[in-house]
């Protein structure tokens, strides 16, 4: 009878492709790691990983045993979650998907409060890009993801407009344009940027609302691109340029130690989403877990909360 520890462990080898390294992630040691995979592969009768020194391949007997292994896995969880929940308490361990600036400033606040309602429920949060949290969310490896935009290339994900993050012009505080307060949009072309990398969800706002208001972020004379906007902040605030940067990440930053410059005609708004796989069964847990984030005990606060509104990205697309 198959084993599903085994296969568990299996997977995250098969992710990992060094069985050290897996061992690490499971709590195990390395020896242990290579015991089950080769007990799957003596039940199997087939080669899982190619082995060369450290390195490690999947053979296509592996890879086809990834999905099979991977729903194995989540059945047991829910079996586990549903029993569990039978005690009248809701059981389970969340997995969600989200890039740097929401895993940082969002989640922790949402999830502390979600913790205190259903204290058996354990979260693990795997900060990624965006694209990477919806392939995991595509692929089952996480249960939930935030999104700064519905994407119709995943038609088996829902999204739900979950909050609004202003995205804000800051510059250093002895800056011309702080003294002003209020500049044109025609001015931005006369300053160094320092600006996030075309795939972020602040880059893609920005660059939205830049041609709705007639112009191009093109334009911005860009000195530095950083993936980290705590980083830009900081570069901001040494005087190396100015930049655009979440309004979470301005006012966590601390008061004071920037300025934040109006441009008029130009309102930068970054939608965030929360986003589920429809496809794939949901535990107690995560249902839950999707009920809080439409309840008025759902903590995320900013400049504007936007109306809850939910949709299939393959809806969106039409």
């Amino acid at each position: 009878m198959l084993d599903i520890h085994q296969l568990n462990v299996f997977l995250v080898a098969a992710e990992t492709l060094n069985f050290t390294q897996a061992a690490q992630r499971l709590h195990m040691t390395q020896p242990s790691v290579s015991q089950h995979i080769q007990a799957l592969e003596r039940h199997f009768d087939e080669v899982l990983f190619l082995r060369n020194g450290r390195n490690l391949e999947l053979t296509d007997a592996g890879m086809a045993l990834i999905p099979l292994a991977r729903d194995a896995v989540n059945v047991s969880i829910r079996i586990d979650e549903t029993m569990a929940s039978l005690k009248g308490t809701i059981h389970g361990h969340l997995l969600v998907g989200c890039s740097t600036t929401p895993g940082k400033y969002v989640l922790p606040q949402l999830l502390a409060r979600f913790h205190r309602r259903h204290a058996d429920v354990r979260v693990t949060c795997s900060v990624t890009s965006q694209e990477t949290a919806l392939n995991k969310l595509s692929s089952g490896d996480v249960h939930f993801a935030l999104s700064s935009m519905p994407n119709e290339t995943y038609p088996d994900l829902e999204f739900h407009q979950f909050m609004c993050d202003p995205v804000l012009l800051v510059t250093q505080l002895e800056h011309p344009w702080a003294k002003r307060g209020e500049i044109e949009i025609g001015d931005l072309t006369q300053a160094d940027f320092i600006l996030r990398e075309e795939a972020s969800g602040t880059y893609q706002a920005l660059s939205e609302a830049m041609s709705r208001a007639g112009a191009s972020i093109n334009d911005l004379p860009t000195l530095l691109t950083l993936g980290n906007s705590e980083a830009i902040a900081m570069s901001i605030q040494e005087g190396l340029g100015v930049g655009f940067i979440s309004e979470l990440v301005v006012n966590r930053f601390g008061e004071g130690r920037l300025a934040v410059v109006k441009v008029r005609g130009l309102d930068v708004q970054r939608i965030i989403y929360m986003a589920r796989n429809t496809r794939r069964p949901a535990t107690k847990a995560q249902i839950a877990f999707w009920e809080f984030i439409h309840s008025p005990e759902n903590p995320i606060t900013c400049t504007q909360k936007i109306e809850a509104e939910t949709f299939a990205a393959s809806e969106h697309s039409r």
